[in-house]
């Protein structure tokens, strides 16, 4: 597999004015009545703003973002355990630099949810989680039946990873669309 994205296109703006302005009054607490100075300011900023809409019609408007996937054939052999080794870095990311939360859910609980979400990527990066759940059999130890010659399972707790696993799933997939920066 090979994938390269490009980044967005970009447009020019002006911003002589506004950044004036911030300088002037502080971000975003500029007052109704301006100055001469500011009324200026701001046709100059319209007038350079129509040329580079120009340009930006010429040239930027038409420019897309690149975007080049290639998938081998070995990508989807175990599709869910390839993709969860992109899933999960980009999870971790957005947590990170997370600006905000769904308009549905309170902050704590859309943390919560990246917790989960990040947590059941991990286990799948892990190639064999389910080992947790498995160790030599020991006569005192009642950690559940035998396996094969010498060895215990854990079936509730194998059981229970899984479904917590299948949720941060679930929970990829519901929000899915809300996964932006």
């Amino acid at each position: 597999m090979k994938v390269k994205i490009g980044g967005y296109p970009n447009r020019l703006i002006c911003n002589i004015h506004s950044n004036h302005m911030n300088k002037k009054y502080d971000y975003l607490d500029w007052p109704d009545n301006q100055d001469y100075e500011d009324y200026v300011l701001e046709a100059i900023e319209d007038g350079i703003q129509k040329v580079y809409d120009v340009f930006n019609w010429i040239w930027f408007d038409k420019r897309t973002q690149k975007i080049k996937v290639r998938i081998d054939k070995h990508d989807t052999w175990s599709m869910d355990h390839t993709l969860a080794h992109i899933i999960l870095p980009m999870l971790v990311q957005l947590k990170e630099n997370n600006h905000g939360h769904p308009a549905n859910l309170e902050e704590q609980e859309w943390d919560d949810i990246m917790d989960e979400m990040i947590w059941a990527f991990e286990q799948k990066c892990r190639d064999h989680w389910e080992d947790d759940y498995y160790g030599d059999y020991d006569e005192d130890q009642k950690n559940g039946p035998m396996v094969g010659s010498f060895k215990w399972i854990d079936h509730e707790g194998l059981k229970t990873h899984q479904e917590r696993m299948t949720n941060g799933f679930k929970l990829f997939g519901t929000h899915y669309e809300n996964l932006w920066d």
